[in-house]
């Protein structure tokens, strides 16, 4: 199995709980983690922003990615949400083995 993490800012808790909640009962992701109140900067049509989010740290297959990507994208109100998956270079066994059972059948 290939872990990977993926981070997904959304523009506040309740909407990143939302896509959270849904992803994870669809054995999309093992875990989220919401960290609400980052400070996001960025450039926008051509202007500066500088906004209040949340970013979810999401837990997954590497397999999973496409798939997660696509019901993240039915699900969030961004035009263009973050999505971006980084490998787990070494991890837990444990945790990992945890992992794999928690997305069962999406193999």
């Amino acid at each position: 199995m290939e872990a990977i993490v993926v981070y997904i800012t959304a523009p506040n808790e309740d909407e990143a709980a939302k896509i959270a909640k849904t992803i994870v009962e669809e054995r999309l992701a093992g875990c989220v983690n919401i960290v609400k109140g980052i400070r996001s900067i960025y450039s926008w049509q051509g202007k500066m922003e500088d906004d209040s989010e949340a970013l979810m740290i999401t837990k997954t297959q590497r397999h999973l990615f496409e798939p997660l990507k696509k019901r993240v994208k039915e699900l969030h109100s961004y035009t263009v949400p973050e999505i971006i998956a980084m490998p787990v270079v070494e991890g837990s066994e444990d945790y990992l083995n945890w992992l794999k059972e928690a997305t069962k059948g999406m193999e």
